[in-house]
């Protein structure tokens, strides 16, 4: 009985410890991809941005809506079809959304002085680092937060909406406080989430489900950094 126990034992501690390399691993590439596709869209948005014809072709008309709306669909089309997709093209799918949100950040650089749109990036890398690093070690459930902070977001998009036909500092000073604190929060959870995901899923061996995840963790933590960085710019920036 002993010897069984001592088996058992040594089995669990060598599963544990096949999952936390495993769970290293997953994080990395999870980041990885997100790094990837940040350095995507700041070369886009960029090459754009720093090109005031191109900018006034662009925001300067009808063409406007459509580089603003374009990733909304595509990150549902992308969300909803992420299963259906192959491993290789749901990667391909995820750099090419960075890339149009890219397109549809670049005013920012006709908007904002580039030392204010620096200065707000790394804030907003030290807060994320920090809150990240926070969902993925804290032994506290977050998951009962998640559906408050959709419903939030889900309140963010309406008044955000409404206010660009109100055009009400107010509103656009609410929103920005609330955009903050609520995409803080959804880092720390998406992150916990990432990593809950991966454990129990670790054991099942699916290698292709697990590269879809990274990408769909990837894309989640993206998009918490993204919402972060514009709404602390509405704060920070200087105009131009």
């Amino acid at each position: 009985m002993a010897d069984y126990e001592t088996i058992r034992t040594s089995r669990a501690g060598a599963r544990g410890l096949q999952i936390d390399e495993g769970l290293r691993a997953h994080m990395n590439k999870v980041y990885g991809l997100m790094s990837g596709a940040m350095v995507v869209t700041a070369i886009v948005a960029y090459a754009v941005g720093s090109n005031p014809a191109l900018v006034q072709a662009i925001f300067g008309s009808g063409l406007k809506w459509v580089v603003m709306f374009a990733p909304l669909v595509v990150v549902f089309g992308f969300s909803a079809t992420l299963n259906r997709l192959s491993l290789s093209t749901a990667q391909i799918l995820f750099f090419v959304y960075a890339a149009l949100m890219g397109l549809s950040l670049s005013f920012i650089f006709a908007v904002y002085t580039g030392v204010s749109i620096a200065q707000t990036f790394l804030v907003t890398a030290i807060a994320f680092a920090g809150l990240s690093l926070y969902g993925y070690t804290t032994k506290r459930d977050l998951s009962a937060f998640g559906t408050f902070l959709m419903m939030g977001v889900i309140g963010l998009v309406v008044a955000s909406l409404v206010n660009l036909f109100l055009a009400s500092p107010a509103v656009t000073f609410a929103v920005s406080v609330l955009g903050v604190l609520i995409f803080a929060g959804l880092t720390a959870y998406d992150t916990q989430n990432i990593k809950s995901m991966y454990v129990q899923m670790a054991h099942s061996g699916d290698e292709e489900w697990l590269g879809k995840s990274a990408i769909m963790g990837a894309l989640q933590l993206y998009l918490d950094f993204i919402n972060m960085f514009m709404f602390l710019l509405q704060f920070m920036g200087n105009r131009n």
